[in-house]
Formats: C-alpha cells, sequence, structure tokens
C-alpha cells in the first residue's frame, strides 16, 4: 500500500488524539451523575445498532456479485431499499410518535435482523424482501432513537444544552470509532477466517440483538401523541401543517434533504473518482480513513456545541460551504491536472488531491450530524418528531433513487458540480435559518433587558 494513504491516517489520527486530550473545562459541559449513567446507557445502545449497520455496508454489493447478479439487478434492489424508506419512512415514524418510541427501536432491531437472514438466500425476490426490510429499519434508525432520546432527555429533567453533549458522543463512537472496528472486523471475518461474504451479516445479527435485549431491560416507553382519537392520516396532516407553517421547520428539512442527498451521493462516486482508470485503491483502507475524518468533524463539533455563545445556526453556514467546495475539487483537478489514459497502477496525483477533498468532507460530515440533530430538537415539535423526521427524508430517498437510476447517464464530474450545487443552495438556507431564528428572538432579549433594569437599582 503506498505511503500516502498512512500518512494521511496517520495525520488524522495524530489531530484527533490532540483534540481530545487538549479538551479543558471551557470545551466541555458540567453534568450530574444521573445524566452521565442516561448517556452511556444510550451510546452503548446506540453504538451496537451502527455496528449492525456499519457492518453490513461493505458486503451487500459484493454478497450481491457472488451471487451471480449484475450492475443492473442490484442497482434495483439498492433501490427497492430506497423506495421503501420512502414510502414507509412516514408510515413507521407516526406509528413511533403513537405507539411508542422504544417500541419502533425494538421494532427496528427486529426488523433489521429479519433482513440480515435474508442474505444467506440467493433468490432474487427474497433479497428484495430484505432491502426492503432494511429499508424500513432504516428509516427508524435515523428517527426513532433520536425522537426517544429527545424527549426521555426532557422528560428526565436534564438541562437542555446536555444533549448536544450526547449527540457528538453519539456521533464520534458511532459513527466513527465503531465504524472503523467493524469494517476491521468484517474483513477478519470474510477475508481472514474465511468465514463468506454472508458472515458480517450474522454478526450484524448478534450485535442488534444484543441491543434488543438492553433497550428492553433499561428503556422506558415515551410517545408523541398517544391520543387515540388520531388516526395515521390525522398525523400526517399535522406533521405536513408543522412544516407549512413554521419557516424554520421547513427550511431544517430543505437542508437536511439537500446536505444528506449529496452526502448519499457521494458514497456511490467516490470509488470511481479516485480509480477511473481502474486504478487498485485499498477501498477498505480509505473507508476507515473516512470515519477518522467524520471522527475528528464529531469532535470539532462537540467544542463548538459546548460554547453558548457559538450558535450552531452560525457556524453551520461555514460547515457547508465548505462541504460545496470539497465536492467541486473532481471538477477543478478535471481542468487544471492532466488526465491519465493508463489503466491499472497506483492513485494519481488527481486522486490524491481528490482524497484530501474528500477526507474534509467527512469532517464536515461529522459536524452536521450533531449539530443537525441540535437543531431539529430545538425547532421540531415533540408531538410528530418522528413523522417530521421522516417526512425530510421523503424528497432525500427520491433524490438517490434518481441518482441510482442515472448513475451511468451523466459524467461523474457533472454529479460532483451537481452536489456542490446542492450544499452550496445548504449554506444560503442555513443563513435564511440563522436569521429567521435571529428575529423570533427579540422578545427574549428585551425581556431580558427589562430584568436587568429592574434588578439594577437592588444590586447598587
Amino acid at each position: 500500500m503506498e505511503v500516502f494513504y498512512f500518512l494521511v491516517f496517520g495525520a488524522l489520527s495524530a489531530v484527533v488524539a490532540a483534540l481530545e486530550l487538549s479538551k479543558t473545562s471551557k470545551d466541555g459541559i458540567t453534568t450530574s451523575p444521573a445524566f452521565n449513567s442516561f448517556k452511556n446507557n444510550y451510546i452503548l445502545v446506540y453504538s451496537l445498532m451502527m455496528a449492525g449497520d456499519w457492518l453490513q455496508g461493505p458486503y451487500v454489493y459484493y454478497l450481491y456479485t457472488t451471487y451471480g447478479y449484475r450492475k443492473g439487478d442490484i442497482g434495483h434492489l439498492f433501490i427497492a431499499g430506497f423506495g421503501s424508506s420512502m414510502l414507509f419512512g412516514t408510515i413507521v415514524g407516526s406509528l413511533a410518535d403513537k405507539q411508542g418510541r422504544k417500541r419502533a427501536c425494538v421494532t427496528y432491531c427486529i426488523t433489521y435482523i429479519l433482513s440480515c437472514i435474508t442474505k444467506h438466500s440467493p433468490q432474487y425476490k427474497i433479497l428484495m424482501v430484505g432491502r426492503i426490510l432494511g429499508g424500513i429499519a432504516t428509516s427508524l434508525l435515523f428517527s426513532s432513537f433520536e425522537s426517544w432520546l429527545v424527549a426521555e432527555h426532557n422528560k428526565r429533567g436534564f438541562d437542555q444544552q446536555w444533549l448536544s453533549l450526547t449527540f457528538s458522543k453519539a456521533i464520534f463512537l458511532g459513527n466513527g470509532l465503531v465504524a472503523i472496528l467493524a469494517g476491521l472486523f468484517g474483513n477478519v471475518l470474510v477475508d481472514t477466517l474465511n468465514l463468506g461474504p454472508v458472515s458480517p451479516f450474522d454478526a450484524a445479527s448478534c450485535f442488534l440483538a444484543i441491543g434488543l435485549v438492553i433497550i428492553q431491560a433499561s428503556w422506558t416507553e415515551n410517545y408523541g401523541d398517544p391520543s387515540d382519537n388520531k388516526d395515521l392520516l390525522t398525523q400526517f396532516k399535522g406533521a405536513a401543517v408543522a412544516i407549512a407553517s413554521d419557516e424554520k421547520i421547513a427550511l431544517l428539512g430543505a437542508i437536511q434533504s439537500l446536505f444528506e442527498g449529496s452526502m448519499y451521493t457521494f458514497v456511490f462516486l467516490w470509488t470511481p473518482a479516485l480509480s477511473p482508470n481502474s486504478e487498485e485503491i485499498p477501498h477498505g483502507f480509505i473507508f476507515a480513513t473516512f470515519m477518522l475524518s467524520s471522527m475528528l468533524g464529531s469532535s470539532l463539533a462537540s467544542r463548538l456545541l459546548a460554547r453558548s455563545s457559538l450558535k450552531v445556526e452560525s457556524y453551520m453556514q461555514i460547515v457547508f460551504a465548505i462541504s460545496a467546495v470539497c465536492l467541486f475539487i473532481p471538477v477543478f483537478t478535471t481542468f487544471l491536472v492532466t488526465p491519465s489514459n493508463q489503466k491499472g497502477g497506483g492513485i494519481t496525483f488527481s486522486g490524491c488531491i481528490q482524497l484530501l477533498g474528500f477526507c474534509a468532507f467527512e469532517a464536515c460530515v461529522g459536524i452536521f450530524w450533531p449539530s443537525i440533530m441540535k437543531m431539529r430538537s430545538q425547532y421540531i415539535p415533540e408531538e410528530a418528531r418522528s413523522t417530521i423526521m421522516n417526512f425530510f427524508r421523503i424528497p432525500l430517498n427520491i433524490f438517490v433513487c434518481v441518482v441510482l437510476y442515472n448513475v451511468d447517464a451523466f459524467p461523474i464530474t457533472v454529479m460532483f458540480g451537481m452536489c456542490s450545487i446542492f450544499l452550496f443552495l445548504a449554506s444560503i438556507l442555513q443563513k435564511r435559518l440563522s436569521s429567521v431564528v435571529e428575529k423570533s428572538r427579540p422578545q427574549d432579549w428585551t425581556t431580558h433587558g427589562e430584568r436587568e433594569m429592574e434588578t439594577a437599582p437592588l444590586n447598587a
């Protein structure tokens, strides 16, 4: 493996270690033992859930190829997964608000375990059922757990600012360290122990089962709106009205869709971008490097969120702008660096530049997750939290399905340019969100000022 990969990985490791070891009291938040116990329990469960997800990711496509399916057939399977997430996501989100978030988290574990079991069959129809189940599970993963956390946090009377600590730690571990370890563990199962491409899915089922037991034993139930007189259609209408009537929620949904749509498109594009002429690149090691970059971002996010004087709505404008520049680098290098026509070999100079840009983008992803979670906890109403969060995923899933269906129709530079434009639009919408939030605060400032004037004579 080329020295360049080790240099990038080593540099990122040193920066992450330095950031974590150099944290002071100013970078942290003083909490209570009860909260720490609650936070650690959630992070343990979340890490197990993400381990179950990360173990599968690198081997889904590979497994389908071992069963003899071609690119078009595999593409249809992936579309089925995103399509089911789009179609059933709002339904399961509404059921989570009505029937209970803990129950929805348990359903996620069971649904994803069933999806993993289907991977043992080479039959296309059974694999299709597995993808549909996986799409439903994904909707539950990215809505029910966060909804349960926010509701339970508030129910227990913890400080609102402490939520950011749980978010940043969960992303640092669940989307960073766990992803790296899952990739290495999957590599050991498949390549070292020669247990076959289905073994990571069996391991994922075990982690999900352990998480299921912990949820059942230690979590209490909470609801959005448990009233019996509201059916699913009424809940849908209520969520739609909330989005349409509150500009902050609408902007937040648009920002999330633009960023996540670009992020999922990047997942499909980075491999052909770094090896356009079938260059030999270490996919697993690069994936681990990306996850380390994400850990760097989440470490930075924990510092940013710990500062009450720094508003998340402000710094995310810069993060989205940097993301747009990072994904424009493949377009930029096309014009400035002469492309190589030599087949095979190692990564090119253009590929090295792009890899550094992609690492910077993954760092932005690491900042994005805890920050968007913080904003969602502030602006989305509790009674329809899961429903609204899954509403946000509808345009995202449509976008990804369209990209998957037409991935061969456009040059890769066009796809990256489109993602860059979307991220730039996200930055503009974030600026608008920041101004809307500021306009809604004058009353708070006036009240605070009047209170200071009233207490001034007493202090004198």
